[in-house]
C-alpha cells in the first residue's frame, strides 16, 4: 500500500490569520494537484508561532477557530493536518487537527509543553494526556507536536497504540548546530521504536527568533531519507510504500557560518516586511560591523531599499571614509555624508558651563555617538525605514556601546553575533562577491571616538574575550571554571565584571536575531538590580567602565 505525504514548510506571520489561512489553502490545493494523500503543516500554523500573550485574547482565539472552520469547508480531496490554539471550557490547548472533506478525522492536544529557553508554553496551554491515531489509506498515523518527540516515551506510546507512521508539527527555532541536534535526538528515538517519522518545521523570522525549516523524513531505522532546504519555503512530497518512506532529495545539513549568514538575512527581511517598513538605513563607519550589516541588509532587501549614512567626526580616519564609500558603491547603495562636528560642537558649547573644571572622559566621546543616533533616527522617522544598529554580541556583553548613540535603532542584526564570527561572516560574504574592502577585515577595530583609539585599549583581544564570554554568557560557567580553561585571572575578571554591570544597557537595546543557544533577551533573563558578582571568587577589584 502506498501513501503520499506532503510537507508544507511555510513562512507564517503571527496574528495574520487571514494570510496564513490563504497560504494553507494554497499549499493544500497544490499538494492535491500533485496527487498527495495528506499534507502536514507546522505547529500553530493558523496563528503563527509564537503568538505569546495574544493567546490571552478571546477575540484572537475566536478568529483562529473561524479559520479552522474555513479550512475544513474549503479543502476537499486531501487530508490536511494543521495546528491552532483550541479553547475548550477553561483550558487552552496547542492542538493539531486532521481534516478531510469538511469533517474532523482526529484531534490531538500537545502533551509536552516546553518551559525553558525561549519557550514558555506552560504560561498559556494545558497539556494533553492522550495519544491520537487516525487512518489514511490503511496506514495508522499518529499526531505529535514538536516537544512531544524530544521527550522519551511519547513515541514509544504511539508505537504501542498501533501507530505505523509518526507525524509531527513543529515550530523549532534555529541556533547554531540545532538541526544536527534535532535529527540526532529524534532519529535515535524512532530507531529504537522502529517507526518512521515525518517532521514538518516552519521557516521565517519572528522578532528575535528565526526558524530554519529543514523539515525531514526518517525511516524506521532512524535514517534521514528526505530533508528540505533551510530558510526556504517548500512543498515536498514523500511516498511511503508499506509504511516505509522512499528515498527522496536530501538538502545540506547545517553549515557553520553559511547557515548563520542565511539566518541573519532572513531575519532582517522578515522583520522589515512583517512590520511594514519601507526599507532600512544604517550608519556606515568604515568598520567591520557596519560593513557586514550593510551587506546583510542588501542581501535581505535589495540595494534599492537600503541607505547608508556616513557621519565622520574629527577622529574618523580618511581610510574609514574611503572604505565605507567603496562598499556602498560596490553594493549599489545610495549613501549620504553628514559630518557631525557642527552638532558635537553645539552640544559641547551648551554643556561647557556645567562641565567647567572637569576633565574630558568618555562623556565627550559618547556625545559623538549620540549625535549620530539623533541623525539616524531622524532619517528613519522621515522615510519610514528601519534603523539597523551595528553592535555585536561581544560589545553588548561588556557594555562597549553608547546608550542613545550606537545602540539607538529598531533592530540589531548582530546582537547575537560575536566579534570573531563577524569576521568569519564578512569573509564568507566576500566569497559570494567582493563587497567588503579587505582592509576593513584586516585593520584593528576602533570606535574612532578619540585619537588613535583601538578596542583593545579597553578590552582584552577578541580572540581571548569571545571564548570567555561564550563560557560565561552561554554556558553559565563560573569564573574559576573559565580560568581552568587556560585564561588569565585578569582577563576573566575584567570580562565577567563588565558583563555583570551592563545588564541595564542590554535591557534597553533593540531586539536582534538569535543564532546561538543563549542569546540576550528571551532566553537570558538576569535582574538589573543585583548584588551577584560572577568574579567574587577571584577577589579582584572591579575594572573601570569602558563606555556608557
Amino acid at each position: 500500500m502506498s501513501i503520499k505525504i506532503a510537507l508544507a514548510q511555510l513562512n507564517l506571520t503571527v496574528a495574520d490569520i487571514q494570510t496564513n489561512t490563504g497560504k494553507i489553502l494554497a499549499a493544500a490545493e497544490q499538494a492535491k494537484q500533485r496527487q498527495a494523500d495528506l499534507v502536514v503543516f507546522p505547529e500553530l500554523c493558523v496563528t503563527g508561532y509564537p503568538p505569546e500573550d495574544l493567546l490571552f485574547r478571546p477575540d484572537f482565539i475566536h478568529q483562529a477557530q473561524q479559520a479552522v472552520a474555513e479550512i475544513a469547508e474549503k479543502v476537499s480531496g486531501i487530508t490536511v493536518v494543521i495546528g491552532y490554539p483550541e479553547q475548550r471550557d477553561d483550558s487552552l490547548y496547542n492542538t493539531a487537527i486532521a481534516l478531510r472533506d469538511g469533517r474532523m478525522l482526529a484531534e490531538y492536544h500537545k502533551r509536552a509543553l516546553p518551559n525553558y529557553g525561549v519557550f514558555d508554553e506552560q504560561r498559556y496551554f494545558t497539556a494533553g494526556a492522550q495519544t491520537c491515531l487516525f487512518t489514511v489509506k490503511d496506514s495508522q498515523l499518529a499526531l505529535t507536536i514538536c516537544e512531544d518527540i524530544w521527550q522519551p516515551g511519547i513515541i514509544a506510546q504511539n508505537r504501542a497504540a498501533g501507530a505505523e507512521i509518526i507525524l509531527t508539527l513543529n515550530a523549532s527555532p534555529f541556533h547554531a548546530g540545532k538541526m544536527q541536534q534535532r535529527e540526532d535526538i529524534i532519529c535515535s528515538q524512532i530507531k529504537a521504536e522502529q517507526i518512521p517519522l515525518v517532521y514538518v518545521n516552519q521557516i521565517g523570522g519572528q522578532d528575535e527568533l528565526i526558524f530554519d525549516g529543514a523539515s525531514f523524513v526518517a525511516d524506521s531505522n532512524g535514517s534521514v531519507v528526505f530533508r528540505a532546504a533551510e530558510f526556504a519555503e517548500q512543498l515536498d512530497i514523500v511516498e511511503f510504500v508499506d509504511q516505509q518512506p522512499q528515498i527522496s532529495t536530501i538538502a545540506d545539513l547545517y553549515q557553520p557560518v553559511v547557515s548563520e549568514y542565511k539566518a541573519l538575512v532572513l531575519g532582517i527581511q522578515d522583520y522589515v516586511r512583517k512590520n511594514g517598513f519601507h526599507g532600512a538605513i544604517l550608519g556606515l563607519s568604515g568598520g567591520i560591523d557596519s560593513a557586514l550589516v550593510l551587506a546583510l541588509a542588501v542581501d535581505a532587501l535589495g540595494a534599492d531599499h537600503v541607505e547608508a549614512v556616513l557621519m565622520p567626526s574629527r577622529y574618523t580616519q580618511d581610510m574609514s571614509n574611503r572604505d565605507a564609500i567603496q562598499e556602498a558603491e560596490a553594493l549599489g547603495v545610495k549613501y549620504h555624508i553628514l559630518p557631525i562636528e557642527p552638532a558635537v560642537t553645539a552640544f559641547n558649547d551648551m554643556l561647557a558651563p556645567l562641565f567647567a573644571g572637569s576633565q574630558k572622559d568618555t562623556t565627550e566621546e559618547n556625545i559623538q555617538a549620540r549625535c549620530r543616533g539623533v541623525l539616524l533616527m531622524a532619517i528613519s522617522n522621515k522615510q519610514g525605514k528601519l534603523l539597523l544598529t551595528t553592535g555585536n554580541k561581544s560589545e553588548m556583553s561588556v557594555g562597549y556601546a553608547t546608550l542613545y548613540g550606537d545602540m539607538a535603532g529598531g533592530f540589531a542584526p548582530l546582537k547575537d553575533v560575536s566579534k570573531l564570527l563577524v569576521y568569519q561572516l564578512a569573509e564568507y560574504r566576500n566569497t559570494l562577491s567582493p563587497v567588503i574592502p579587505q582592509r576593513v577585515i584586516t585593520r584593528a577595530p576602533s570606535a574612532e571616538l578619540a585619537p588613535d583609539q583601538k578596542d583593545e585599549d579597553s578590552l582584552p583581544p577578541y580572540s581571548v574575550l569571545d571564548p570567555i564570554l561564550a563560557l560565561y554568557v552561554e554556558q553559565d560557567k563560573s569564573a574559576a571554571e573559565i580560568v581552568a580553561h587556560g585564561f588569565t585571572v585578569a582577563d576573566v575578571h575584567r570580562a565577567i565584571s563588565l558583563v555583570d554591570r551592563n545588564e541595564y544597557k542590554r535591557r534597553q537595546s533593540p531586539p536582534g536575531i538569535r543564532i546561538t543557544p543563549r542569546a540576550f533577551g528571551r532566553d537570558r533573563r538576569y535582574p538589573i538590580s543585583s548584588a551577584y558578582r560572577g568574579t567574587a571568587a577571584l577577589n579582584q577589584p572591579a575594572p573601570d567602565n569602558v563606555k556608557e
